[in-house]
């Protein structure tokens, strides 16, 4: 080939390959992904300088923003609609409750009781491989007392007296629903969207969405119990409050019960505060050059993480200090005097202490639920556990001035069948999963109180009268947080993905 005939090409601008790799090996990071991962870069500096710039939660928790005002550090500049609700306290009880057990009064059931569940009711469901081989599907009606409460007169369980007190402030959905009949796809499901693992939960979505009130404690924080029920309840894996494909900063934090919430948090012998923050400064710089030669925002996401954990080395062990609370209190929740229940009562006034340091998303999950067997007696100490609590954190944020904004949510992922799993006795009976329809209950935060909405069938087995999806529950929390389900989105391989997937509906009949 004839050189000649190649346009010349002043001789600065020409690099030969040897050039490349001896004199310029920077150059070589210039990939096309590297170009993103630096632009990614930028958006994690910015929210480290965010984060740590701002020191006035030192004081405590900030003042919540004004409706539809900027949100306090999240990915949305605006709230689509002015918010009933600034936090959520999510009481999830793992493992599927029985609501024909306890919300949904079935009274005919007595009447059907030992019977052939109809075919013409069943209507062919799938069920699961542990009563798929039963021969038969006897029914069996609640062996509990149901009365009437409050101003609306809400039908409630004997095993429910505390709930019952304070039914005024509750809306009861009965009707709600989901696809999914086992525990793990179901608790996946109703938490993040999605059967499959992946996405992020619910509490990640909001503290990506609308950020922290307090930069002195994580978004999100999560509490799990073990329940008097079952004890060999189906385990709950840590992506259940996973970031999924959100930075990670966006995952919640577990906190263990005792006075030592956060493993790893507090110093280790003969290391003192300022030493643990000459040995941050000396890791944020080596992650800092780290980032400036790869531009991976992770490493970003770590420098904050570190930092915060630095911060709640002050905030967290006072948080955990249940001394400061008066003997009333402490009663009212069902703590006892030495503070070492360790269950459900104490996490039910952890969370209102979280929600009062401006914590936004703080998560109970209470484990024992699931009673296939022996139903009667276990979920006789399963509501013994979280009946007490539960009421006395509706009563303590209202006299507190809190339920007005702190949105209150109970339920599980699915519930229970009216047919008997295993044989029917007079005295004892089983129930397997149930998805077609279970209750779950909502208060405070812009819901309405003293309601029950949504109807099911003299079975409690199929919906009757307005259903709602987990996606419309999902959409409707959102709502009253001032979030357009429809409009909290982030980009992930090519497609925007969004808590609610492609469904949801905010369901009005439960807004106050």
């Amino acid at each position: 080939m004839d050189t000649t005939s190649r346009p010349t090409v002043p001789p600065s601008s020409v690099v030969s390959d040897t050039t490349m790799h001896t004199t310029h090996p920077l150059a070589l990071l210039q990939t096309r992904r590297h170009f993103f991962g630096r632009t990614a870069a930028g958006i994690g500096t910015a929210a480290l300088a965010s984060l740590l710039a701002d020191d006035r939660a030192a004081a405590g928790p900030e003042v919540a923003p004004p409706p539809r005002s900027l949100a306090a550090g999240g990915a949305l500049s605006v709230l689509h609609a002015a918010p009933k609700a600034k936090r959520v306290i999510y009481l999830f009880m793992s493992g599927g409750p029985s609501q024909i057990d306890l919300l949904d009064y079935k009274p005919k059931l007595k009447d059907y009781n030992g019977q052939e569940l109809p075919a013409t009711v069943r209507m062919g469901q799938r069920i699961t491989g542990m009563t798929s081989g039963q021969k038969s599907f006897p029914c069996a009606a609640a062996q509990f007392k149901f009365a009437r409460h409050g101003k609306a007169g809400t039908w409630v369980s004997e095993l429910l007296p505390h709930t019952a007190g304070v039914v005024d402030d509750i809306a009861v959905i009965k009707s709600v629903n989901t696809e999914a009949i086992n525990h793990d796809p179901a608790i996946t499901y109703i938490q993040t969207g999605s059967q499959q693992p992946g996405r992020p939960s619910l509490g990640a979505w909001l503290s990506y969405g609308i950020g922290s009130e307090n930069k002195n404690m994580p978004a999100f924080v999560v509490m799990i119990s073990q329940g008097s029920g079952n004890k060999t309840d189906q385990p709950l894996f840590s992506r259940l409050w996973g970031s999924g494909f959100l930075p990670t900063q966006h995952q919640g934090v577990r906190f263990r019960s005792g006075q030592d919430p956060v493993l790893y948090l507090s110093n280790p012998t003969g290391v003192d505060a300022g030493g643990r923050r000459t040995m941050l400064d000396a890791v944020g710089e080596l992650n800092r050059m780290a980032g400036e030669s790869f531009h991976d925002p992770e490493i970003d996401t770590r420098i904050a993480q570190y930092e915060m954990a630095f911060r709640m080395q002050t905030s967290v062990p006072e948080l955990a200090d249940l001394s400061r609370e008066d003997k009333k209190t402490l009663e009212m929740y069902g703590v006892d005097d030495k503070n070492e229940d360790g269950g459900f009562a104490r996490n039910c006034l952890l969370a209102r202490r979280l929600a009062e340091r401006g914590v936004r998303f703080i998560q109970l999950m209470h484990r024992g639920w699931d009673q296939h067997s022996s139903l009667p007696g276990q979920i006789r100490g399963q509501c013994k556990d979280v009946d007490r609590p539960a009421a006395a954190l509706l009563r303590d944020l209202k006299q507190r001035g809190m339920l007005d904004d702190t949105l209150v949510v109970w339920g599980g992922e699915f519930g229970r069948t009216v047919y008997s799993q295993g044989a029917l006795t007079a005295t004892n009976y089983g129930r397997d999963h149930h998805g077609r329809c279970f209750s779950v209950w909502i208060a405070g935060g812009g819901a309405k109180g003293g309601i029950s909405y949504g109807a099911t069938d003299d079975y409690s087995y199929n919906v009757t009268e307005n259903p709602v999806h987990i996606h419309d529950l999902n959409a409707t929390l959102l709502h009253l947080l001032g979030i357009d389900h429809t409009r909290l989105t982030f980009k992930f391989q090519g497609r925007d993905f969004r808590l609610t997937d492609v469904h949801g509906t905010v369901v009005k009949g439960v807004l106050a």
